[in-house]
């Protein structure tokens, strides 16, 4: 199912097939709503009622592109939804909403300066080749608005590695899918939410929904176990399992949330790790400020090249995450 969702397209506010994709996967005897901004919120049944209100989230939203100008010659400008970095844009393989493919260009290598080649080129200097003429011969296949996406395979290598675009988070996707298709104890409420690359929009309005007591926020995090990287930058690692945080730039998370998961891992033999930078965010940041307040935490997955065509994942830290969200949240449910 990771590969599914993966190559389905949905950036920010285009989520459109990830949801639809998602909702032809939710069992019949799930209730679920899709409320204005397009989260989907759904109502997992336990065989026992639960004391404390438990949500799961993840987010259907991927980074990508969007139009914004059609040059004279039939080149597309563009601007970036969500964070990229640029060094990973110029070159590559895209395609339109439309379905049309094609090439992220800028000046050719023998025609930059001494001081530009130094440089990566910014994105205001980049443009799209979708092999037009002319503006009226681009413009049959796209419109100022539309959306575009890295090109990407999906390719397991190695010993137990991913590559593929969208981890962050389908991933997350994935494993909520398999809960609301599985037996548990007590009642949850899990939801897929929308536009979190771009400022944590809407699982925001998810929360003041369901309001919560707990929430557990499933995603992708920034792993920098590379060559040349201090072990006190590397963040996380892969084959570390998941990685729990403590703080980022959206949240100081629940303290004693914090300590209960590395309790539950160590109990249950699940490989568990701490984010050791504060760094990035998720939707935690706009959860635990929802309503009266929400007690959150974040179990991640240990993710290279984050936010670039080819993330990199390692499929045994997935099963971690997975199983360490899933005991914690039916111990929150009966605490």
């Amino acid at each position: 199912m990771l590969k599914e969702l993966c190559m389905l397209n949905g950036t920010s506010g285009r989520e459109h097939s990830v949801r639809d994709f998602i909702i032809s996967k939710i069992p019949a005897d799930c209730e679920y709503t899709v409320d204005r901004l397009g989260n989907i919120i759904c109502e997992k049944k336990g065989r026992n009622r639960a004391k404390n209100k438990v949500m799961l989230s993840a987010h259907m939203d991927e980074v990508g592109f969007i139009i914004t100008y059609i040059t004279d010659d039939g080149m597309l400008k563009f601007s970036t939804v969500g964070g990229i970095d640029e060094r990973v844009i110029f070159g590559r393989s895209i395609t339109l909403q439309s379905g049309v493919h094609g090439v992220i260009g800028s000046k050719a290598f023998h025609q930059l300066s001494s001081e530009e080649r130094e440089k990566v080129p910014p994105v205001d200097e980049l443009y799209i080749d979708i092999g037009a003429d002319s503006k009226k011969e681009a413009q049959k296949y796209v419109n100022l608005g539309d959306s575009a996406y890295f090109d990407s395979e999906y390719i397991e290598f190695g010993d137990g590695f991913v590559k593929a675009k969208a981890i962050d988070d389908r991933a997350g996707c994935m494993m909520l899918l398999e809960l609301l298709n599985s037996e548990v104890e007590y009642d949850l409420s899990v939801a897929f939410v929308v536009q979190e690359e771009i400022g944590t929009r809407g699982s925001g309005v998810a929360a003041f929904n369901i309001k919560p007591d707990y929430a557990i926020v499933l995603e992708s995090t920034t792993a920098s176990d590379i060559p040349d990287t201090p072990d006190n930058k590397k963040v996380c690692r892969l084959g570390g399992g998941a990685v729990v945080s403590y703080m980022d730039r959206g949240t100081v998370y629940d303290f004693e949330l914090y300590k209960k998961a590395f309790e539950i891992a160590e109990k249950n033999g699940i490989k568990c790790q701490t984010k050791t930078v504060v760094a990035g965010g998720n939707d935690a940041a706009a959860i635990h400020k929802s309503g009266a307040g929400v007690r959150t935490t974040a179990i991640s997955i240990p993710t290279r090249y984050i936010h670039s065509p080819s993330s990199v994942a390692k499929l045994e830290d997935i099963e971690s995450v997975k199983r360490l969200a899933f005991i914690m949240a039916q111990e929150l449910a009966n605490a």
